[in-house]
């Protein structure tokens, strides 16, 4: 394992009961000081891959090495070394923020010194300084993703787990959760793999992504990259005069292939369009063709989704996360009532 892989899985596979096939044979490296992202729907396997890399399940085939850790053979180490933030909320309601840090300290084994240091450190960088005292219970739904990032790091690891961490939270939220996501991977240099179904954060936040589906990571590359490998972008521009003259100069000039949006307009992809279309003006001025409408697009993460899926990330299948997550939810608040009335 090289000293700037961080995580390194070889053939990684999970059935359950025999016959389920939930992660097939996937094989990835994570460089350090990187952020990974896992991009699928719902059961692609994505938290199936986490678990079996912080060791809460045993692979049915294969291995990984996280920082240098087998997961198989040395789990106590991969354990020290690592930061779990699972989908489910884990802190304990009943409890103040600040004492579910410490509680996870004690869990951890680590001295009460240290702990107490190390929380007041990240409630402050996780802005819940003044909600420290304040029970769960209490808090919003980003308040709680923010303190179980803060309860994550409080053993100083240097790989983040972060199993979609911004589920079911408005997008002002969202955005605010991958402000300190950032933050770790700039001031401490951590190494950050994250779950989500969520283009637009893998576009945004991810420096490579893996896309899984059916168990199988389908791509892996940097958003550009993928991007990238449907053709570049998109130029659509609407001439003035012989749309065919038009189209005979684009494919002699660039060598591309054009298809007719309507009479007048002409659609195509090019690998840079800063350089292609400047080539296209000249040999359109030259030949006296007049472009009345130009415009230039990326093919977006959903583009590149469908691309290698054959489908796009659907509403529904998001909806049903947060409803899972919603019936959990419901399922601890009747199992904490009875003791609460009495």
């Amino acid at each position: 394992m090289s000293d700037e892989v961080a995580i390194k899985a070889e053939e990684l596979t999970k059935v359950y009961g025999g016959s389920l096939l939930a992660v097939d044979h996937i094989s990835f490296e994570v460089k350090k000081n990187e952020i990974f992202g896992f991009l699928g729907p719902n059961g692609a396997g994505k938290s199936t891959t986490i678990n079996m890399l912080t060791t809460l399940l045993k692979p049915t085939e294969g291995t990984a090495r996280v920082n240098g850790f087998d997961i198989v053979k040395e789990p106590a180490k991969v354990r020290q070394s690592i930061g779990v933030v699972p989908q489910e909320y884990t802190a304990d309601e009943d409890l103040t923020g600040w004492e579910n840090v410490l509680m996870v300290g004690d869990l951890y084994g680590l001295p009460r010194s240290f702990t107490r240091q190390r929380a007041k450190e990240l409630l402050d960088m996780v802005e819940l300084t003044a909600a420290a005292n304040k029970k769960v219970e209490n808090y919003s739904g980003g308040m709680r993703r923010r303190l179980e990032i803060a309860m994550g790091l409080i053993n100083q690891p240097t790989v983040l787990f972060l199993d979609e961490p911004t589920l079911g939270l408005d997008v002002q939220t969202r955005a605010a959760i991958w402000h300190y996501i950032s933050k770790l991977r700039q001031e401490y240099g951590m190494t950050i793999m994250v779950t989500t179904h969520y283009l637009e954060e893998a576009d945004a936040y991810c420096d490579r992504i893996a896309i899984i589906d059916h168990g199988k990571i389908l791509k892996i590359g940097s958003p550009r990259e993928l991007k990238e490998g449907l053709g570049g972008d998109v130029v659509s521009l609407t001439v003035s005069g012989s749309v065919e003259a038009a189209k005979q100069a684009i494919v002699q000039v660039l060598s591309v292939d054009v298809d007719d949006v309507d009479q007048a307009t002409l659609r195509f992809k090019v690998r840079d369009a800063s350089t292609a279309v400047p080539r296209l003006f000249e040999a359109f001025n030259a030949s006296g063709i007049k472009i009345s409408k130009l415009s230039i697009t990326e093919p977006t993460m959903d583009e590149v989704y469908m691309e290698y899926t054959g489908r796009s990330l659907r509403d529904e299948e998001v909806s049903s996360e947060e409803a899972f997550r919603q019936r959990a939810t419901i399922r601890r608040a009747r199992k904490r009532w009875p003791s609460a009335s009495r």
